[in-house]
């Protein structure tokens, strides 16, 4: 009888201890919703938007935390850094006249352990740029982490082409 209690007593552990890392990956913060963050990142990503609109190239660059984990792959090319992407960024939407459409379609925000965001979406931009308009309909990730301030700040870019098929 000792021996059957002994038995069953092991299979129960060995059966717990199987399950714990799966209990784990769906409670550690992959998984977990945080609608509060989402919030969040739906509302710096207005702000973002409304810097465009503005003309505020300043207040565009302050969403970056620019240093030397910032990254970006832009259409294919090798990764750069906050230099090249903020002379980018300065270049192009330093020079819009006016933004006729700003829209970032299926946009999926994906948070973190509360602290990191991954937002992905199809953009569908157009912008005009004197006499000219571009159209921009890219695949766009932006990674976003939370300082010290609790200010959501973009560590990383990643934009490519959409397939129109």
């Amino acid at each position: 009888m000792n021996y059957l209690y002994k038995i069953t007593l092991m299979c129960a552990l060995i059966s717990c201890w199987g399950l714990t890392p799966l209990q784990a990956q769906s409670a550690d913060g992959i998984m977990t919703e945080y609608p509060e963050e989402k919030a969040e990142i739906m509302q710096t990503w207005n702000e973002i938007v409304e810097s465009i609109k503005d003309g505020d190239v300043d207040k565009l660059i302050s969403f970056h935390a620019y240093g030397p984990k910032f990254t970006e792959f832009k259409q294919g090319a090798p990764r750069n850094g906050g230099e090249e992407n903020e002379a980018f960024e300065r270049g192009v939407f330093g020079s819009v006249q006016e933004v006729v459409k700003m829209d970032g379609n299926n946009m999926k925000i994906a948070i973190y352990h509360g602290n990191v965001a991954v937002v992905t979406f199809h953009s569908d931009f157009h912008l005009k740029f004197e006499e000219d308009q571009a159209v921009i309909n890219d695949q766009i990730s932006l990674v976003f982490a939370k300082n010290d301030a609790g200010e959501w700040k973009i560590v990383h870019e990643h934009h490519s082409p959409l397939s129109q098929s």
